[in-house]
Order: structure tokens, then C-alpha cells, then sequence
């Protein structure tokens, strides 16, 4: 039983209370539509310069068509519609488009005149538009071809690609400087490494030189050691030979003696 009267009470509260909408979603709860317009015909329609976006110029209120939809504002909301002239639904914010419409479009309209440049505009039936607005986009029709019937209009758009051609040259080039630069960091490292190999190259050498030198000494000591052993030698060869000697005149003495003895 409480759960019937919870969920009356809920359903209740929400026939009062608005819904909240979401940006782009179409609702009629609590917000007023804008009254309709009477067309004397299916509205011809002229795309604005610069844009994507194209206008009903013969209606008092700005009506535009943009991404497959119509759109108009009224009393400060904006609402949009699959037709021109009805089914018109509450749309949450404002159009992306919209930021970049030129506020004095109309009197530019009526004096053949875009930002100071002759406009010879094209008026095109609704149905080409809501046909073909999306490959017109895709291919950049008016741009391309018509320049959007404003004279002049090309050498402005030519400027700007050129301007952004020169912009990406330098981002083309910046980077050229990042990896040169790159690689002279690269190459600091290695003639640092060089170097530092080079040093090490270098305390070889002397520790060579450092060994020869001690080698060079260990054979002057052995040369050395060999004058020492060959004087020893000598040395030794003398005392031979004064034993000999001395065997010798000692012998001689003791016949000598015994001659003397035996006169006697």
C-alpha cells in the first residue's frame, strides 16, 4: 500500500515539475513555441559568405537552415525543426553555428554588398538546399566555385591559406631544428664518450710506458746481477788460483827442506 501511494505521490511531482532538458533535445514541457509563419511559397534561401550556413532573406525573422535543420530564436531561446515552416522544438543553448554569423547580414543582403565587397548572391530553392547542403559542404561548393558571389572575396581566402601554409612551413620547419638540434646532442654525447675513451686511451699509454720503464729497470738489475755473478766468478777463479799458488810454493819449500836435510 505504501509503495501505490509513494508512486502516485512521485508521478504527481513530476506533472508539476519541469523536466530539465539536455543541450540538442527537443521538448515541449512548460516552454511556449514560437507562432508559426505563413509562406506564400516554398522560400528561396541565400547562403551567407564565409559560411556553411544559409538564410530565408524575404521573412522579417531570421530563419536559418544548418546541418540538416531549420533553426530560428524567439523570445531569447532558439528552437529547430525538420521544415521550414512547422514542428518547431525547444533547443537547450545555442547553435555552434551561430558564433560565427555576421550580425549585419540583412543590410548587406539588400545593398548587394559583403563587408564592403560587391555580393552577387544566388538565390536557391529550399528543396536544392536540404538536398544537397551536405555534399555542397564536403566539396566546399561556394567556396570553390562562386566564392560565395562576393568579388574579391578569393584573394582574401587565397591570403588566409597562404598565411596557414606559411604556418605549417614553420611548424615543418621547427621541427627540422628540434631534430637537428637532437643530433648535435647526440654527437656532444659521443665526442664526450670520444673523449672520455680517449683519456682512458691515454692513462693506457703511460701505464705502458710506466711498465716499460719498470721492465726496462728489471733488466738493468738483471744485467747487473749478471756483472755481480761473472765477478763473483772471478772472484772465486782468483782464490783458486792463489790456493794453487800458495799449494805450490808450499810443496816446493818441503823438497827444498828435505834436499838440505839430506846433505846433512
Amino acid at each position: 500500500m505504501k509503495k501505490v501511494i509513494f508512486g502516485t505521490l512521485l508521478f504527481a511531482l513530476l506533472m508539476v515539475v519541469p523536466v530539465p532538458t539536455m543541450a540538442g533535445v527537443d521538448v515541449n514541457v512548460n516552454i511556449g513555441l514560437p507562432p508559426l509563419i505563413e509562406f506564400s511559397g516554398p522560400p528561396e534561401m541565400v547562403v551567407l559568405p564565409e559560411t556553411n550556413v544559409y538564410v530565408v532573406p524575404d521573412v522579417d525573422v531570421d530563419i536559418f537552415f544548418y546541418n540538416g535543420w531549420w533553426w530560428r530564436p524567439w523570445q531569447g531561446r532558439w528552437y529547430r525543426s525538420q521544415y521550414y515552416n512547422s514542428g518547431w522544438g525547444y533547443y537547450q543553448g545555442v547553435p555552434s553555428f551561430y558564433g560565427g554569423i555576421y550580425s549585419g547580414w540583412r543590410n548587406d543582403y539588400r545593398n548587394h554588398s559583403w563587408r564592403g565587397h560587391r555580393w552577387n548572391y544566388q538565390r536557391i530553392p529550399h528543396q536544392q538546399v536540404e538536398r544537397n547542403w551536405g555534399s555542397w559542404e564536403k566539396s566546399k561548393h561556394w567556396e570553390n566555385q562562386h566564392t560565395w558571389g562576393v568579388e574579391g572575396l578569393r584573394s582574401r581566402t587565397q591570403s588566409q591559406q597562404k598565411h596557414q601554409g606559411n604556418l605549417e612551413g614553420m611548424k615543418v620547419e621547427q621541427q627540422h631544428l628540434q631534430k637537428h638540434q637532437g643530433n648535435l646532442e647526440g654527437v656532444k654525447v659521443e665526442q664526450q664518450h670520444l673523449q672520455k675513451h680517449q683519456g682512458n686511451l691515454e692513462g693506457v699509454k703511460v701505464e705502458q710506458q710506466h711498465l716499460q720503464k719498470h721492465q726496462g729497470n728489471l733488466e738493468g738489475v738483471k744485467v747487473e746481477q749478471q756483472h755481480l755473478q761473472k765477478h763473483q766468478g772471478n772472484l772465486e777463479k782468483g782464490k783458486g788460483e792463489k790456493q794453487n799458488r800458495d799449494g805450490k810454493e808450499q810443496h816446493s819449500d818441503q823438497q827444498q827442506g828435505s834436499h838440505e836435510g839430506g846433505g846433512k
